[in-house]
């Protein structure tokens, strides 16, 4: 692993990150994303990323999210609605449940996406590999009483 690598999931795990982060970073990558034509997402230089667009559980209009995202098999991605440790449920993971239809954009593509809340055993192992990709999220996990939803993303 790489040296700046253990360093970011080390502050990435601080109480202090989880109250700046979710304020700073998603402006700041949705600028340069909107900057770039689709190309560019910062926090994508030490995890993957993509900007979700999926309508709103209440409203129905159309809402944007960057995030942090574990590409699996070509065609899925996995979504884990950590919202940094803290103590709700982010608003995109209401959004999926109420609105499973969206869109992301990835490394400059438009890709339409049903996302598909994992429960179960399917939950589990998602978990695991979520883990081993991004240590962080067991420390968000233990962090908070909610379960951390995980969402897996397919082509449609």
């Amino acid at each position: 692993m790489a040296p700046g690598r253990r360093l970011v999931q080390k502050v990435s795990s601080t109480r202090v990150f989880a109250r700046v982060a979710p304020h700073f970073i998603p402006a700041m990558d949705r600028a340069v994303h909107r900057l770039t034509r689709g190309k560019v997402l910062l926090s994508a230089r030490m995890l993957p990323g993509v900007v979700l667009t999926a309508r709103g559980a209440r409203t129905g209009l159309p809402r944007t999210t960057p995030l942090a995202c574990m590409p699996e098999e070509p065609g899925t991605w996995l979504l884990i609605g950590s919202n940094f440790g803290r103590p709700g449920h982010p608003s995109w993971t209401a959004n999926l449940l109420a609105h499973p239809a969206a869109e992301i954009s990835w490394k400059g593509s438009t890709i339409q996406v049903h996302a598909r809340l994992l429960t179960g055993e399917e939950r589990r192992a998602a978990w695991e590999a979520a883990l081993r990709f991004w240590p962080p999220y067991a420390t968000y996990q233990s962090r908070i009483a909610r379960e951390i939803r995980l969402f897996r993303l397919t082509r449609r």
